[in-house]
């Protein structure tokens, strides 16, 4: 009885480790390959984008919607990083998956991306299929993919900027 609930309080702290912004690295030999885009509806600012198109690439893929206060706040960093590194070889796909029903509106999404000044790539994942390749739970959230297309990264909420910037400097600074 007693290691049932030990295995219940680990679980409980771990998802409130999570709910409060916790970031994970993981060594790239045990990182997991990155999940494909799928079932996305359309594409915007891009056209389709694969993950095996990526390879050699860092890409951070950011889970949002845009009327989520806490991706809203996310944003002004996430927007900084893709102008900062984007030449250098840093690729974000923002994934635009809704919590409302009308934020499945194409039109909607578009007007969001030009009052947050988003030029980047934006999936927009309105059946969560991308959200549930990654096994997703979390508005907003960050993975980052190495150049062999392993999530080597990933952060929930808000927070941990300056955490996340040096570890796209770190990533990109990798041979290819």
């Amino acid at each position: 009885m007693f290691a049932t609930f030990k295995k219940i309080a680990l679980g409980a702290l771990i998802a409130a480790s999570l709910m409060q912004g916790a970031a994970q690295a993981a060594p790239a030999a045990a990182a997991p390959q990155a999940p494909e885009f799928t079932g996305i509806e359309n594409w915007l600012n891009s056209e389709p984008l694969t993950m095996e198109s990526l390879r050699g690439k860092v890409v951070l893929v950011d889970f949002w919607t845009y009327t989520c206060i806490n991706c809203i706040r996310t944003l002004p960093y996430v927007t900084s990083w893709y102008q900062k590194y984007k030449d250098q070889g840093l690729v974000v796909v923002g994934v635009h998956t809704p919590e409302f029903p009308f934020e499945r509106s194409t039109p909607n999404v578009e007007k969001a991306l030009q009052r947050f000044g988003i030029t980047y790539p934006v999936a927009q994942d309105n059946r969560y299929a991308t959200w549930s390749a990654y096994r997703n739970q979390y508005w907003p959230a960050a993975y980052l993919i190495d150049k062999q297309g392993k999530v080597v990264y990933s952060h929930f909420g808000e927070g941990r900027y300056k955490e996340t910037e040096a570890q796209i400097q770190r990533l990109l600074a990798q041979p290819g």
